[in-house]
C-alpha cells in the first residue's frame, strides 16, 4: 500500500471515530501537506501527483520542524506545547520507514558490496549510492558509512 493510501486510510479511520484530538489534527496536517505537493506536481505536468519519495520528504520535514519547535517550547518553559509537538512527531513517524540498523544494515551492506564487487575504500561512494537507491528512506548515512567501511576493510 502506498504511503498516500496509508495516510488517507488512517485519516478516514480517525475521522470515523468522531473523537477530535492530536492524532486527528496531525493526520489532517499531513494530508494537507501531501495534497499541496500533489497540486504542485500536477501543475508541473505530472498527472500522477507527487511520487512516494516526495511524500516521505514531506514527512521528514514535518518531523524536523516539530523537533525544532519542541526544543524552542522547552527553552521557553512551555512544556505543554513541547509535549504536543513530540506527540505529533510520534504520529508522523508511524508513516516513515524504520531505518536499517544492526544485523539488517550489515546484511544489506554485505549484499551491496558483493553485488558491486567492491573491495577498496575507493568504492565507498558507489556502495552508499547503491544502498540509498535500494533502501530509500531507510539508510542513515553515518551508520551506513561505518558499516560500508568495515565491510570494505574485510573485503580487501
Amino acid at each position: 500500500m502506498s504511503l498516500k493510501a496509508r495516510i488517507g486510510n488512517a485519516l478516514k479511520s480517525e475521522t470515523e471515530k468522531g473523537k477530535p484530538g492530536v492524532r486527528l489534527a496531525t493526520l489532517r496536517l499531513i494530508d494537507c501537506a501531501v495534497r499541496d505537493r500533489d497540486v504542485c506536481a500536477r501543475g508541473r505536468g505530472d498527472g500522477e501527483g507527487c511520487p512516494e519519495a516526495d511524500v516521505r520528504r514531506v514527512l521528514e520535514t514535518m518531523v524536523a520542524q516539530r523537533e525544532v519547535a519542541a526544543r524552542e517550547h522547552e527553552d521557553a518553559g512551555r512544556l505543554e506545547e513541547a509535549i504536543r509537538e513530540r506527540e505529533e512527531i510520534e504520529i508522523i513517524q508511524q508513516f516513515l520507514p524504520v531505518p536499517l540498523q544492526g544485523k539488517a544494515l550489515e546484511s544489506a551492506v554485505e549484499e551491496v558490496v558483493t553485488d558491486l564487487g567492491a573491495s577498496r575504500l575507493k568504492d565507498l561512494g558507489r556502495c552508499m549510492s547503491a544502498l540509498k537507491e535500494r533502501y530509500p528512506g531507510m539508510i542513515e548515512s553515518g551508520a551506513a558509512g561505518k558499516a560500508v567501511r568495515k565491510a570494505l576493510s574485510r573485503a580487501s
